[in-house]
């Protein structure tokens, strides 16, 4: 009998309150929801607070292990040359743990050469390319050639090497190196064919996908209102990309060459392969004949030396090249942010 009363109270509370059990239901739910986002916020701030910390680890573990040269060095490492015979000599020295002088003169001016060509190139065809797929290319054709872009920026930077090596030095040892221009330049550098300008050639393809998709998004966060006031006044379309659109997209398009830049500095297979590997800085006395000088890089140069790492001198003048590289491209990624901000900023979205 009392087991009847019990259920016939029941019963009335839900005749009564039709929508309680419902109303239970959601604040369990709405409970479970926000431990489960306290749950998931916790868990990326640990992986955001380990990946920080890697970082800063491997930052600290390059920058420790090129002290020693730095040390040794002083500024001579930056400014005077001489690396690939004070490399190979301590290597094979016996007494190789007191040699830690180096000199990194031609890797940084090949380095230099190489990425400020790769980025002439990469600046008129990569701007042309955002310019003709963001303003004047067809709706059906502007879709199949982005992807074309982006699938081009994901190639491997080996398959540019070996097309530049099967291809490009070829054409420059066929076309442009004679017989007695060799000749002439034994003395200097062995001309064959894997210079400056194949390493130019072969980073500016590599570099100008990923300009272009950047320049591309710089040119389409202009707003339309611009092109179209400029329309309105009766100024032709080339006109008002040239005088309205690019000059607005200006510090997004300077962004992204910096990234590029930074992306250049860093690449090593493909330079390795088609630009020489020799400690050479070409010189301009003999007019652009040093474009068909060989050169090598500063990532070229740990590449191509990496056996030697079990030195101790060596190693730390590895570690010094990687340093080096290290700051250029922190440099180079906080002036793109610090451009970005500033452009938000002239834009009112940032206080």
């Amino acid at each position: 009998m009392k087991e009847k009363t019990i259920s016939a109270q029941a019963e009335e509370k839900v005749i009564l309150f039709p929508y309680l059990n419902q109303m239970n239901r959601v604040c369990r739910q709405a409970g479970m929801d926000k431990l489960g986002e306290i749950i998931m916020e916790k868990i990326f701030f640990i992986f955001t607070l380990a990946g920080s910390i890697t970082i800063f680890c491997v930052i600290f573990f390059i920058l420790s292990n090129a002290v020693p040269v730095l040390r040794a060095s002083g500024i001579s490492f930056f400014v005077t040359g001489g690396w690939e015979e004070q490399f190979f000599n301590t290597w094979l020295a016996t007494t190789a743990g007191t040699h830690y002088r180096f000199g990194a003169l031609e890797l940084i001016g090949g380095t230099v050469l190489t990425t400020v060509g790769a980025l002439i190139l990469a600046f008129f065809f990569g701007l042309g390319g955002a310019i003709f797929l963001t303003e004047l290319c067809p709706l059906w054709l502007r879709r199949p050639l982005a992807s074309v872009v982006r699938l081009l920026s994901a190639i491997p930077p080996v398959i540019y090497g070996l097309v530049g090596l099967l291809v490009i030095v070829p054409l420059i040892y066929n076309y442009l190196i004679s017989e007695e221009l060799a000749l002439k330049m034994i003395e200097t550098a062995a001309l064959d064919g894997t210079c400056l300008l194949a390493g130019i050639i072969v980073l500016g393809l590599m570099i100008t996908p990923t300009f272009t998709i950047l320049a591309s998004a710089a040119l389409l966060a202009v707003s339309r209102s611009y092109q179209e006031a400029a329309l309105a006044l009766g100024v032709s379309p080339w006109r008002t990309i040239r005088g309205v659109i690019v000059p607005a997209a200006r510090p997004g398009i300077l962004a992204g060459l910096i990234l590029a830049t930074g992306t250049a500095v860093g690449e090593f297979v493909a330079l390795a392969m088609v630009s020489g590997s020799v400690t050479h800085l070409p010189s301009p006395v003999h007019g652009l004949v040093f474009l068909l000088e060989p050169v090598q890089t500063l990532a070229a140069a740990i590449f191509v030396n990496a056996e030697a790492l079990g030195v101790a001198p060596c190693e730390s003048a590895l570690f010094a090249l990687a340093s080096l590289i290290l700051v250029l491209s922190i440099f180079f990624s906080l002036l793109a942010r610090l451009i970005n901000r500033q452009k938000k900023k002239e834009a009112g979205e940032v206080e």
